[in-house]
């Protein structure tokens, strides 16, 4: 079996239900998730915008190779209206990244993984070192609770109570 770590989140639309029908479309397409990380609140993060985020991070276990969970992950955004105008960072119903696949390294026209910018993003490590914060960086070979304490992302992040099942 596959282990996979895969970054949710969106601005737009009702982010709560949007991150609820995510994690029910992953299980649908790609496998049951193990842990989901609370679901935290974060300014958007490389472009202006007033409506902040709502991310989490999904572990699973599947039989998929990564290009099939990247297949599956763009057919969820898809459903979940997701726009993508390939100007830069903007704003999203959903967007589904794999952040880490077992503990490989692929770097093609399709995907890097692990996800280039997890070492720069708070939003991304905070959700990730609550699931797992032993899990070391394959590349980096730091774990992800170091990874925290080093990142140099100053946004305004907090974690919700807010239940996603």
């Amino acid at each position: 079996m596959n282990k996979v770590y895969l970054g949710i989140g969106g601005n737009l639309g009702d982010r709560v239900n949007n991150l609820r029908k995510t994690i029910k479309l992953i299980e649908q397409k790609i496998s049951t998730p193990l842990k989901i990380s609370s679901p935290y609140l974060s300014e958007p993060w490389g472009f202006e915008n007033r409506k902040y985020f709502l991310n989490a991070v999904v572990y699973l276990e599947t039989n998929l190779d990564h290009l099939q969970v990247l297949k599956k992950a763009l057919e969820i955004e898809n459903e979940l209206k997701r726009v993508r105008n390939f100007k830069g960072y903007e704003a999203r119903t959903m967007d589904i990244d794999i952040l880490f696949f077992n503990n490989s390294v692929v770097k093609n026209d399709l995907v890097s993984i692990p996800h280039p910018r997890i070492s720069e993003r708070l939003f991304v490590l905070l959700p990730m070192n609550e699931i797992n914060p032993d899990f070391l960086h394959p590349e980096l070979n730091i774990s992800i609770s170091q990874l925290v304490r080093v990142c140099p992302d100053k946004s305004r992040i907090r974690k919700c109570n807010i239940s996603l099942f």
